[in-house]
């Protein structure tokens, strides 16, 4: 009991019926926003004809969602024939319209948890929302790319680097970069979207905590993949892989919400509210 203690207002916070609005919440808005902004990457990564970019995105997709899920998230990216022939702008439209959703309740449940009773108005949220969408879209790309050259280094540097070897370095490297850009994402998170003044050295340690808590989340959901997948798919079917996005997504976003209420703890009064 005295190892819980520290867990149990985490615990309870969890309970309360708002939290699973909020976690349900981002997580429509993730499925939602999910398709159109790798359409955007891949559109991106086939512009400049990068084909080792291309493969590193449905690698990350495979990381998060498996093996299975990502065989059918490439199956439906190549649905269309000549659909990268040009830029889709209304794919770009519905990532921005999509994604400035996920930030809204999350706006909401982080002003609760630092106990902020003005959140920002309609027009601010979708300002801030917009600068938090390229601020980590950007990271994102930025993995991907990393993750990309390290690979071609691997292929260009000996010859004799391939097969198990390279791809077990490749994963490596994209662990090393993914896991700095996931917390860095995680603090401006914390950070910027309270509608109050939240003190940096607050959420520093706890995005670093949470990003090491996903990744673990990620590798216990890899662990129960084979009978959970199965499970699945009996149940919805072809509609599958869609479940499985919103679920891990929904999950996601509690271990993300339950940083905003550990690093919110011990405030005794509300911070102070800027004026938006």
């Amino acid at each position: 009991m005295r190892l819980l203690r520290p867990f149990w207002p985490t615990l309870k916070y969890w309970m309360e019926v708002e939290v699973h609005v909020f976690g349900f919440s981002i997580a429509a808005n993730v499925l939602l926003s999910f398709f159109p902004f790798l359409l955007v990457l891949v559109w991106f990564c086939r512009s400049i004809g990068w084909d080792t970019a291309e493969q590193a995105v449905y690698f990350a997709m495979s990381d998060l969602f498996g093996k299975e899920v990502e065989t059918q998230i490439r199956s439906g990216i190549n649905w269309i024939p000549n659909r990268f022939s040009h830029f889709s702008y209304t794919s770009l439209f519905l990532l921005l319209f999509t994604a400035n959703g996920i930030f809204e309740p999350m706006e909401v449940a982080l002003n609760k948890c630092w106990g902020v009773k003005k959140h920002r108005s309609f027009l601010m949220n979708q300002l801030v929302s917009m600068g938090l969408i390229f601020a980590c879209g950007s990271l994102a790309l930025l993995s991907i790319i990393l993750s990309a050259l390290n690979y071609e280094f691997l292929k260009g540097a000996d010859a004799t680097i391939v097969g198990k070897t390279a791809t077990w370095t490749s994963i490596f490297f994209f662990k090393m970069a993914a896991m700095p850009v996931l917390m860095l994402a995680l603090f401006l998170i914390y950070w910027i979207l309270p509608n109050t003044k939240v003190p940096w050295q607050r959420v520093v340690p706890i995005a670093i905590v949470v990003g090491i808590v996903l990744e673990a989340f990620k590798y216990l959901m890899k662990w129960i993949w084979p009978t959970f997948l199965r499970k699945l798919q009996i149940e919805y079917g072809p509609f599958y892989w869609a479940v499985i996005i919103v679920l891990v997504s929904f999950l996601a976003s509690m271990i993300v919400l339950a940083g905003a209420e550990w690093a919110s703890r011990g405030a005794e009064s509300p911070l102070e509210e800027p004026h938006h």
